[in-house]
């Protein structure tokens, strides 16, 4: 396996993404194809990237999504938006090897902590992240749509 940073787009690495996505969030199926201009975007910014983790045949079973959040106290946070690995390579070490590339970007960037939800319900996922040290907090996740 190897994790490696998003740098190009194609539509197969499109669909593959998306694919992650429904198994991340069934509400994904309904969206449609990732744009192109997304991953343009993502691909040429500073301050987000996608890893990827392709298995030995170059298949892509994992992603996270990262970006940098500046705020005046704790000058550099990363946040993890998106993170899944393929149903069929769970329990296989992608998720471990993931987590640690992205904690390495975190601290290549100059991040101070690695910040991200986890949903209700999603008690595998909740043990995968205090299995790998995170702390669960208290609070609210609210979100207001423009």
């Amino acid at each position: 396996m190897k994790i490696t940073t998003l740098k190009e787009y194609t539509p197969e690495i499109a669909e593959r993404i998306r694919e992650l996505l429904i198994q991340l969030s069934r509400s994904g199926k309904d969206r449609g194809e990732i744009p192109k201009e997304w991953f343009d975007e993502l691909i040429n910014s500073p301050y987000h990237d996608m890893l990827i983790a392709l298995d030995e045949n170059e298949k892509i079973v994992g992603i996270a999504t990262l970006s940098i959040h500046m705020g005046p106290i704790i000058r550099k946070n990363a946040y993890l938006e998106d993170f899944v690995t393929d149903a069929s390579a769970r329990g296989k070490g992608v998720g471990s090897a993931l987590w640690q590339e992205m904690l390495n970007w975190a601290k290549e960037k100059g991040c101070k902590n690695l910040e991200f939800t986890c949903g209700h319900g999603r008690e595998a996922s909740q043990q995968f992240y205090k299995n790998h040290g995170a702390t669960i907090y208290d609070t609210n996740f609210f979100r207001k749509e423009i």
